[in-house]
């Protein structure tokens, strides 16, 4: 069949509409030379010959779905249940417009304020927006929120441990304002930035500290001391973290987080080679009208029937953009359904589950490789599912080898730190069965 929509008699029309005779009249004024080049393209296939090809094309690639893979870095593989799928792909949601219009958007807008009462309670947080682009747009975001506040503060102070692609992102986003980003030292020796670090930094305009929790080093972070410490200065505390190890951990809101702030990717959202992914935002009540992004609020018809609408809608990033406090004002609407969905099907208990998986095979993979000659693990403070360790080798070499075993392998920390460049950052999720954590020690003791 043809995809072309046009009749003959459609194009004609056309053609006289605009005063020419034929489609190659119109690339007249084109040099000869250049207007219909030869391009050297193979004879065309049958759709089954494309597919075959493609499938060979895609079987030279290494991916968590053949491969045991124990590479996180703030991506990470786990189970995403099938009913996801299910609901994700329904035509409803899939193809659903900006929900604009209440009154057809309706399960849109109900998914949205379930998402949003989710990472509210999830975080421990008063409320959550509708999601931002991913966890570094995120956490720039909200440290932007923070600054956003009418006072005269615009001093942004960051812990080393932050993961170096948000750092990257909050500099281009602070990028030509007057705000002043300072970012600590990285603690080589520990990976785990504690509250005296902030010492010296800290004055009456310093609008917020940003810490990670569990950092990009997995290690887990003194939330309650960096809150102390922030609080006494008037400043705010902004905290990235880790979805799957709240259902473990404490909540940022429990520790006196005033914004908190995360990649929601493992809530129900494949790898895909890092993307499309999901930004989780949440602050307090207080700040909601500076909030960037959308958010859905629930309201009652004239008869009195429960509805959802997008609530706020007078904010800057709106309407006054000359006083915007961000650029943003949409959503990732498919991927934040995804996680909703992942949520509500594990429930507490099944969240709680899942943390506890990670937590105790990433234990026993540490035991295990600290075990090993000539390697040792890395960094104080307890960890969630992630740890550094020292390889006796260059890691780059030893990720290279593991792939002949069908193993993709940790994050290659020379790439953050050249003082790194002896150290690989591994994890594991509930998918690192006992059996593939001990074949992935044992490639390691050979190729030490």
């Amino acid at each position: 069949m043809s995809f072309v929509p046009h009749t003959p008699a459609d194009r004609q029309a056309m053609l006289d509409a605009v005063g020419v005779r034929s489609i190659e009249e119109l690339f007249e004024p084109i040099d000869p030379a250049i207007r219909f080049p030869k391009l050297n393209l193979p004879p065309r296939l049958s759709e089954p010959e494309v597919s075959r090809e493609v499938a060979r094309l895609a079987a030279k690639n290494l991916n968590a779905s053949t491969a045991t893979t124990f590479l996180g870095a703030g991506n990470y593989n786990h189970y995403v249940p099938a009913t996801v799928h299910q609901i994700l792909f329904r035509g409803e949601f899939y193809t659903a417009y900006t929900p604009y219009q209440p009154e057809v958007a309706q399960g849109t807008l109900q998914v949205i304020y379930e998402f949003q009462t989710m990472v509210a309670a999830l975080t421990g947080m008063e409320v959550a927006n509708a999601s931002m682009y991913d966890g570094a747009t995120a956490l720039a975001e909200g440290a932007l929120l923070a600054v956003s506040i009418p006072r005269k503060r615009t001093k942004i102070v960051v812990t080393g441990t932050l993961h170096p692609h948000y750092r990257s992102v909050l500099r281009t986003y602070t990028h030509g304002l007057a705000t002043e980003v300072v970012e600590l030292p990285l603690p080589t020796d520990t990976l785990r930035a504690t509250p005296d670090m902030l010492d010296g930094y800290l004055d009456e305009t310093t609008a917020c500290v940003v810490v990670q929790s569990p950092n990009f080093f997995g290690r887990i972070e003194d939330i309650a001391g960096f809150a102390e410490k922030a609080h006494a200065v008037g400043a705010r505390l902004v905290v990235s973290t880790y979805p799957i190890a709240l259902g473990l951990l404490k909540s940022p809101g429990e520790l006196g987080a005033d914004i908190v702030t995360a990649e929601g990717q493992s809530l129900g959202n494949a790898q895909s080679f890092g993307g499309p992914v999901v930004g989780l935002l949440a602050c307090k009540q207080e700040l909601v009208r500076q909030m960037p992004g959308r958010l859905v609020g629930v309201t009652e018809d004239s008869e009195g029937k429960r509805g959802f609408v997008l609530a706020l809608q007078t904010r800057e990033q709106h309407i006054r953009r000359e006083k915007a406090t961000s650029n943003i004002c949409t959503n990732q609407g498919l991927n934040a359904l995804a996680a909703t969905v992942y949520m509500a099907s594990l429930g507490p208990g099944g969240l709680r589950q899942v943390a506890l998986l990670c937590y105790h095979k990433a234990h026993y993979l540490a035991e295990r490789i600290a075990a090993l000659p000539g390697w040792s693990v890395v960094g104080e403070g307890p960890f969630f599912n992630e740890f550094a360790v020292r390889a006796p080798r260059d890691p780059k070499e030893i990720n290279r080898a593991l792939v002949q075993d069908g193993i993709i392998g940790g994050y290659p920390l020379g790439e953050v730190d050249e003082r790194l460049s002896d150290m690989m950052l591994v994890a594991t999720t509930e998918l690192n069965t006992r059996e593939s954590i001990d074949a992935f020690v044992a490639s390691l003791e050979r190729l030490s």
